[in-house]
């Protein structure tokens, strides 16, 4: 995500925080629901529960963004908080993509591709920033979001124009764009690094 739509994304965002802590709930509280969202929906594709799968899929990243609404709202973002959104998206991702997979709906092979494709884009960017100690690494043609987006309109052309594959080329658009992403953030560490030097 570009740093001029992030900013937008976390002002944005953070008036809804200050409604959840009016409610009650906490950063790590919508952590946990946004992973049970994720679970679901990965259950419900595998049954091959199209629209109730889309909306727990919704809510995953609905409430995945809340908890970082939250935090900022509050000033209650932890080390550990970040650490645990992180390890919970990851799981997340697993979740909806497997029981994509394993559906019959898109091959799953794709599915896997897909999946991989999207871990590799998250571990190069936390390694830039942790080993490399980078600010950010959040560069690259496509963030999570998109990503999201694009197997949404795969599982919609799914439901509504079946049996022509839509899916399984929308899990190969995210799989491939997600190695570019990674490729493109490895290269911008190694600019960065050299900066230092």
């Amino acid at each position: 995500m570009h740093q001029s739509r992030r900013q937008f994304y976390e002002e944005t965002s953070t008036h809804l925080g200050v409604y959840c802590l009016k409610l009650g709930l906490t950063p790590n509280f919508l952590t946990g629901v946004s992973l049970l969202c994720a679970l679901a929906s990965g259950l419900l594709f595998w049954q091959k529960y199209l629209i109730w799968g889309l909306v727990f899929m919704l809510l995953n990243s609905l409430t995945d963004m809340l908890d970082g609404a939250t935090a900022r709202a509050g000033k209650m973002g932890t080390v550990f908080g970040g650490i645990l959104d992180h390890v919970s998206d990851r799981y997340g991702e697993f979740f909806i993509l497997a029981g994509i997979g394993l559906s019959g709906l898109a091959h799953h092979g794709w599915a896997l591709f897909a999946l991989f494709g999207m871990l590799i884009a998250s571990y190069t960017r936390a390694a830039a920033e942790s080993i490399g100690n980078l600010p950010s690494c959040a560069v690259g043609i496509m963030g999570r979001l998109e990503k999201f987006i694009i197997i949404v309109a795969g599982v919609l052309l799914e439901y509504f124009i079946p049996h022509h594959n839509f899916l399984d080329y929308c899990l190969i658009a995210v799989g491939a764009a997600s190695i570019i992403t990674s490729i493109q953030r490895l290269v911008y560490a190694a600019r960065e690094l050299k900066k230092r030097q």
